[in-house]
């Protein structure tokens, strides 16, 4: 009997106007006391990396805004902000550039 292996396709998703991907952070599992901490008990953390960006926000003029974020940059997001997406094995958020709050600067 013959097995077919999957081959990893690594999907671009290049979000449009002034919207942002963001890879979230992986939540903590332990607490700073040493306690392990179940799944349903951990918050998702409100911060990420940009994957990648739009081309900008339409002015009045016709032109286009360039974005405040660049890829790589590491941010603090709205934890309410931006729409949960699976591709292969990674979960990624789509939000609107106004929906980050902060650059963290290392």
């Amino acid at each position: 009997m013959a097995t077919a292996t999957k081959k990893k396709s690594k999907v671009k998703l290049q979000p449009l106007g002034d919207r942002v991907v963001i890879k979230r952070e992986e939540s903590e599992d332990k607490t700073a006391g040493g306690i392990l901490l179940p799944d349903s008990a951990q918050n998702k953390p409100a911060r990420g990396t940009v994957v990648s960006v739009g081309n900008g926000r339409l002015l009045d003029d016709g032109s286009r805004g360039a974005l405040q974020v660049k890829v790589g940059e590491r941010v603090i997001f709205s934890s309410y902000g931006g729409e949960a997406l699976s591709l292969g094995d990674e979960e990624l958020l789509l939000m609107r550039e106004d929906d980050i709050l902060a650059v963290i600067e290392d």
